[in-house]
């Protein structure tokens, strides 16, 4: 189960969480809390970070190694800048592909995109369903074989259907899944972190299981204002647990926290 870590606030460099945190992004690839299919998250990793000042595109970095594999990542993380970065490392499904294709995040013109769970039996059941869906624009965005792919497909032909409105798309993703998913009444988890660079954007979220841990932390010391969300804790915090099915907007240009429940509650 891969875990993910955003971060969205005052300027930052990101190994103050991916490495230097008690429980670093860094240090669950080996040793996470709270996985319940995996004591490893070695299948690669990703980051994406914003720089408004030369560009509005998100940068990108992913590897296919172990994070503690890659030796140029720290130095990256502590020369980069930022008030918006998502990162991930990753745990993959039995019988996906290792590649940089299947690796997180996923990105679209200024969005950034992550996703932990799965769909079960995926390839048997959803996805031709899921490719059905998508306009031909859309459809040949897609480079990789994975679910979370797919999933962000779909999420991005929800997205030009409410015109760019973060928050309704991801809403409007998960009830599309919900909808698709019940002729094969199979597992669906949907952890989903999705930013402009502008807007943040997460849920919490599964259908017949239980969704993957998620956690929240505003206004961290030193980080002040500030939006942390985790697939656990990184350091000792009033951390709170994402609810069941519950989405969560941060927006500039005072991050501004929004909450909703969702329109589809199974479990």
């Amino acid at each position: 189960m891969c875990r993910l870590l955003a971060y969205f606030g005052s300027s930052i460099q990101p190994e103050q969480l991916i490495y230097q945190a008690e429980h670093s992004l860094y240090l669950q690839s080996y040793n996470p809390k709270e996985t319940v299919t995996t004591s490893v998250n070695a299948d690669g990793f990703g980051i994406g970070w914003y720089d408004f000042k030369k560009d509005i595109k998100p940068f990108i970095y992913k590897n296919i190694l172990p994070i503690w594999s890659d030796i140029n990542f720290p130095y990256l993380t502590k020369y980069i800048e930022t008030k918006c970065f998502l990162s991930y490392i990753r745990s993959a499904t039995p019988g996906q592909e290792t590649n940089l294709s299947n690796c997180q995040p996923f990105s679209n013109k200024n969005l950034l995109f992550t996703h932990n769970g799965f769909i079960e039996n995926f390839r048997e059941t959803l996805y031709k369903p899921i490719r059905d869906s998508l306009t031909d624009e859309i459809y040949r965005k897609i480079e990789g074989t994975t679910d979370s792919e797919h999933i962000f497909a779909l999420f991005l032909n929800e997205l030009n259907l409410v015109q760019g409105n973060l928050q309704l798309a991801l809403e409007n993703t998960l009830n599309k899944l919900e909808t698709l998913g019940k002729k094969y009444n199979n597992k669906i988890l949907a952890n989903i972190i999705v930013s402009n660079g502008e807007q943040l954007v997460a849920c919490r979220f599964a259908i017949n299981s239980t969704a993957p841990s998620l956690y929240r932390l505003n206004n961290s010391n030193g980080l002040n204002p500030s939006i942390i969300i985790a697939s656990e804790p990184l350091f000792s915090g009033d951390w709170s647990s994402f609810e069941d099915h519950s989405l969560y907007c941060y927006r500039l240009p005072d991050y501004q926290q929004l909450s909703t429940k969702l329109l589809v509650n199974h479990q």
